[in-house]
């Protein structure tokens, strides 16, 4: 019975699987990001993020015990928005969410989240990692919505100051592309990563029923 791993904290993530119909375990990884981030000056951004999701599964996949390691699967994400040439990552503020929100208000963006898929057997591991990309039109919020919505909380802990599937779903005019890449896991992207593991969606749902 394969066991899905989920090597991240993210709320949207786990919403993802869930809907998808699975229910995985949650492990937070525990790296460096910005360590990461400073060791590649100048890379392209799809190759950010997904340094970022192969250290976040292999970090979460090298701790596991024993009992899940010996047959399960451990997915990493990362996700960041490209906009002006700049990645942007979680503004941690409710200033930086607010200069981010004043640079993107009206613009489109693209939302790069890379994807680290694990494979663990009793015989070994294999490991896959790519990324996936979304372009995202903003609207521009009133200065009052703005406010309200940074003071809700929800854009400062998340890739771009907003969300799809919360509140920043409000201020968004439409996206071009996979809108499960925007929340933070791709659907089509890790089912074709885990087919080339030789694991089928059925076969984790059986495993992991919600």
């Amino acid at each position: 019975m394969t066991r899905l791993v989920l090597a991240s904290a993210s709320s949207g993530r786990l919403k993802v699987l869930r809907q998808a119909g699975v229910e995985p375990h949650v492990v937070v990884s525990g790296v460096d990001e910005d360590a990461i981030i400073a060791a590649l000056p100048g890379a392209p951004p799809a190759e950010v993020v997904a340094a970022l999701a192969e250290a976040k599964a292999g970090d979460v996949a090298n701790g596991l015990p024993a009992a899940i390691a010996g047959d399960c699967v451990v997915i990493g994400c990362d996700s960041m928005l490209l906009l002006d040439g700049q990645l942007r990552g979680k503004p941690g503020s409710a200033a930086a969410a607010h200069t981010q929100w004043q640079s993107m208000a009206g613009r489109s963006g693209t939302l790069y989240t890379g994807h680290c898929v694990i494979r663990m057997t009793a015989e070994g591991r294999q490991q896959v990692v790519e990324s996936g990309s979304t372009t995202v039109h903003f609207s521009a919020p009133t200065a009052d919505d703005l406010d309200s919505y940074i003071s809700s909380g929800e854009p400062l802990s998340v890739a771009g100051a907003f969300t799809l599937d919360g509140l920043g779903a409000w201020f968004i005019d439409g996206i071009d592309g996979d809108p499960s890449n925007v929340i933070g896991l791709s659907l089509p992207l890790v089912r074709r990563l885990l087919a080339g593991l030789g694991v089928s969606v059925a076969a984790l749902w059986a495993a992991n029923p919600l």
